[in-house]
This record gives structure tokens, sequence and C-alpha cells, in this order.
């Protein structure tokens, strides 16, 4: 919406502002030029009634210096606008010759305006004959009346020259202003969590883009509703399913109590192990579906009370220790913090065993696997810290985005799972509030880095 997402030209914004301004800069333009004309052909009008004013008055005498130097020092009537007089007749329309500094002027030009040059230069000169037949010559340079013109045209246009940057730059503030709620709805719908499923609230947004929310609205409770039926169909299915399968189980177990030849014991073992692995994966879309269906109705903050983070890990280092030992895995809580988490218990402990049992399960023999809890408070607020570090193969980096997808396995690592157990992490992580990363650990292998909001700190 705010058109850096994509390409410029398909900025909506960009675009208004660009043509709104474009309008009004080829407006500007073209009132300027008009006007720029119009005050240069009025600043000569003006001139030219000027001159015939001088020249009516000049009109008026009953007779010319007799001298010439009282005659030059007549002459010059305005020396900033370089308007001069010049008598070219006298009584009785005799000619007077030219004895001043030019310009001069002949007898015989006719009465009125006229452009003539003179000294090498051009004159706009206005010649009157009185009622005695005195003929005075009332002259202005056409380079003082163009540059005169020219400064009055322009103190027209200036204003226009001014306004239109302004305008043009005000409409753009105006367009983006304008388009501001539709950046606020589009952070809005970026800061959602996949499991928040609210409709979105249009009351600050202009009517005109209404019914674009509506149709979100819609999409969103079409892809909600979807959502929660394959939520459902997932833990039913798995429910339906344990029975079937505890029963197959039990009948192995007493099968396994039998007296059977070693290929038949072979292949039994087979069939146990396999039973196993079902139920495990039976267990934990029960758990997915189970904590997909509370984040959805989640408000965000995880719900329950502050619960020590340490507790939850102990609570479960009790189920996972004898993992560990079987493999000969130095597995240890490091560091003294204690933080308080807010958020139930049980999630809390899902989410803690997932990983450490990852890290066990993928960790070779005689390996090592690291519990660590810091408190950081910054900037940002203040967070407990959990890092689960293991010395296995670890996660290539361009596969970590993806190990959070359900039923989603690396392959070549030679383990047997379901590729739930991430899914389930990172789903009660966003319940949680929690922020979950993936990097390398100090011994070299995957280091799952989670950051809860802390309430309290001991």
């Amino acid at each position: 919406m705010d058109g850096r997402e994509g390409p410029l030209a398909s900025s909506l914004r960009l675009r208004l502002s660009a043509w709104i301004s474009a309008t009004i800069l080829l407006g500007a333009f073209a009132a300027g030029a008009y006007a720029y004309v119009a005050a240069t052909a009025d600043a000569h009008r003006l001139q030219d009634v000027q001159l015939r004013q001088i020249g009516y008055i000049i009109g008026k005498l009953d007779a010319v210096p007799a001298s010439p130097q009282a005659r030059a020092r007549a002459g010059d009537i305005d020396f900033d606008a370089r308007i001069v007089l010049r008598f070219i007749a006298g009584e009785d329309g005799r000619p007077i010759l030219c004895h001043g500094p030019p310009p001069c002027f002949s007898d015989d030009l006719p009465d009125g305006l006229q452009t003539v040059d003179s000294g090498g230069e051009q004159w706009r000169v206005y010649v009157r004959t009185n009622a005695k037949g005195i003929r005075a010559a009332v002259a202005q340079q056409t380079a003082m009346r163009d540059a005169i013109a020219r400064a009055d045209a322009g103190r027209t246009v200036l204003p226009l020259l001014v306004l239109a940057p302004l305008l043009a730059l005000l409409v753009t503030i105006l367009v983006r202003l304008m388009f501001r709620p539709l950046r606020t709805l589009t952070a809005q719908l970026g800061a959602r969590q996949e499991h928040e499923t609210g409709a979105l609230d249009r009351s600050a947004l202009p009517s005109e883009v209404w019914p674009f929310v509506a149709e979100i609205n819609r999409l969103i409770t079409r892809t909600a509703r979807t959502m929660a039926r394959q939520r459902r169909f997932i833990a039913d299915a798995a429910h339906e399913l344990r029975s079937p399968m505890t029963a197959m189980s039990l009948q192995a177990e007493r099968l396994a109590a039998s007296e059977m030849s070693p290929e038949a014991r072979t292949r039994l073992d087979a069939l146990s192990a396999g039973i196993g692995r079902t139920r495990i994966l039976l267990d934990q879309l029960l758990t997915l579906a189970r904590t997909q269906e509370a984040a959805a109705g989640a408000s965000g903050d995880g719900g329950g009370g502050a619960v020590p983070l340490k507790r939850a890990i102990l609570e479960c280092l009790e189920d996972l220790v004898p993992l560990a030992d079987a493999k000969g895995i130095d597995l240890g809580v490091v560091g003294d913090a204690d933080p308080l988490v807010t958020g139930p218990l049980v999630d809390l402990k899902t989410l803690v065993k997932n990983l450490i049992d990852n890290a066990i399960r993928y960790t070779p023999q005689g390996g090592r696997v690291d519990i660590r809890v810091d408190v950081d408070t910054g900037p940002d607020g203040a967070w407990a810290d959990l890092h689960v570090e293991d010395s296995g193969p670890g996660i290539p980096a361009a596969e970590r985005a993806r190990v959070f997808d359900a039923f989603y396995r690396v392959l070549g690592n030679g383990q047997i799972g379901s590729g739930l157990g991430l899914a389930i992490t990172a789903t009660i992580a966003a319940r949680l509030g929690a922020r979950i990363a993936l990097g390398d650990a100090h011994q070299g292998g995957l280091d799952v880095h989670v950051r809860f909001p802390l309430q309290d700190a001991d």
C-alpha cells in the first residue's frame, strides 16, 4: 500500500501524487507564461501612455528654449528610465539641429508613436506638433523599456513560481496522510499471528476501503472455519486410531511372550517398533491439534499464571535423563537464573520437553546437551532466554525456516521421526508470546533459542 513493498510504478499513492503535482506544475507554467506575456504587453502600453502624456505636456509650450544648452538641459526628463526630450522643429515648423548628446531625431518623423534607430540604438519615439508648429520628440530606449517590462512581468510571475512547487509538495504530503490508514491496516495485518482470526477494524479507514476490508474479514472467517475443521479432523482421527493401536500393541506384547523362531522374533520386533512409532505420531497429532486449537482462541499473552522456567525444565529432565544416560550424553542445566514465565505449565513443559528430546535424539553417542537460562533487559523490554544447545550435526541454515512446518524433516540425519515436534513447539511459543530462533551452538551443533516475555525474575 505504501509503494515501497513493490515496484514504484504500481504505487497508487505515488501515481496520484505525480499526476496531481504534474497538473499543478503544468497549470502554473501555462498561467505563468500567459501572465508573463500579458504583463510585458501591459508594461509596454503603460510606457507608451507615459510617452504620450509627456508629449502632450510639452505640446503646451509656447516657445522652444533659444540656446542649445537650454534645450540639452531640458532633454533629460528621466535618466533612470532613459526618457529624453528632443525639439526637432521650432515655431512655424523650422527645423532645429541637434546639438546635444545622442539620440538625435530627424524633423521629417511623422507625428505619433514609432520605433527608430539613433546612435546605434533603438528608441521608442512619440512625436507631437502643437498649434504653433513646435515639434517635440519624447523618446525612450527600447532596451530600457524591455528591461522594465521584464522586471514587472517577473514580479507578476514570481508568486506562481514559488507557489507551484509548494502546492506540489503539499499535495504529496496530503496524499501520504490520506493513505496512512491503509499503511496502518497493512501493519495490522503484518503483525498478526497465524492463529489470530478476529475481524479487522474498519472504523478508522475511509469508506471507500470498507468493501475491501469486509471481503478480507469474510476470507479470514472462511479460513478460520477451514482450519478449525482440519484441526478437528486430525484430532478425531488420531483419537479414533489410538484404540486400535493400543489393542495391536497389547497383542504384540502377548505374542512376544510366546515361543517363536528367531526369524519370527525379528519380524515381531520390527512390528512392535512400528506400532510404537505410530502411537507416538498419534500422540503428537493430538498435541498439535490441542495446541493449535488453544492458540486460535488465545489473546496472545499465553494465559495462566507465572511459572518458574527452571521448574518446567527440571520436571522434563525427570523423564528425559534415562534417555540421555542410555546414549552416554552429558545433559545439564547451566546458569542460576530462574525467571517467571506467564503461561500454562503444561504448555511450557511440552515446549521444553520437545526441545530437549530433539537435542538428545540427534546428538551422537557420548555427546553433550546444555540447557541455559538467562535474563536479558534491553530497550525492547525484559526477556527470559532459554537456550538448548547440542553437539549434534545441526540443521543447515537454508532449511531452518522450514523445520517448523508440520511433517517436514531434514533428510539424511539418520533419525526416525514424525516432523511434528518443532511445529508443536512453534505453536506453543506463539501462544505464549515467545520468539524462537535457530542458530549454531558453541560445541558445533544446534542452538535453539526461545525468548519469553519476562514477568518477574528471581
